[in-house]
């Protein structure tokens, strides 16, 4: 498996992934698919402002998961925190895939000098999101209970957070997140 910054052309294999979460799963709050084009849209927007998008894939070239950060709120009091997200393949679940792609945007944050990486997790009940959190230094901070309804049921937001070099402890250098 390599890990490489993702490209207009893994489009189709992203909208793919996301597309299964959105329609079947509870990762996201998004309930219909999104097409390729409005994929390349996000991702053209992420990169734009400078921040990582990234997919992992086989060697055969298949795209098995991906991951990106982006601001975490548009004001500028926020241009040192981003919100990341990892979606895997259901058949890549369970093989690194997303530990693989979530370190590289963690180590690429903190590259840009970034303080903060926070993670919006749907559903309190998605025990691989928080573990793959937690196992990357990702602390529990809160939880919105009921935030959002899909699939006929309420579903809670669970929130971590990771401070990147050095957090809160001095004053950030460098511009910070282009909002």
């Amino acid at each position: 498996m390599i890990v490489r910054d993702a490209t207009p052309d893994d489009a189709q294999a992203i909208a793919a992934i996301y597309g299964h979460d959105a329609v079947h799963g509870t990762g996201t709050f998004e309930e219909a698919a999104p097409t390729a084009a409005e994929m390349v849209s996000r991702l053209t927007a992420v990169q734009a402002r400078g921040m990582p998008w990234v997919v992992a894939e086989d060697d055969n070239g298949r795209v098995l998961g991906f991951a990106y950060a982006a601001p975490y709120r548009p004001r500028a009091a926020y241009r040192y925190t981003a919100e990341d997200s990892v979606y895997v393949a259901p058949d890549a679940q369970g093989r690194g895939v997303g530990r693989a792609v979530l370190q590289r945007i963690v180590d690429e944050c903190e590259a840009l000098g970034l303080r903060q990486l926070v993670a919006v997790i749907g559903d309190s009940a998605n025990e691989g999101s928080a573990a793959l959190h937690r196992a990357l230094g990702f602390q529990p901070v809160g939880a919105l209970p009921d935030a959002g309804f899909k699939h006929g049921r309420w579903l809670d937001v669970v929130l971590m957070q990771k401070a990147l070099n050095g957090g809160s402890q001095t004053p950030p250098e460098g511009p910070g997140i282009p909002l």
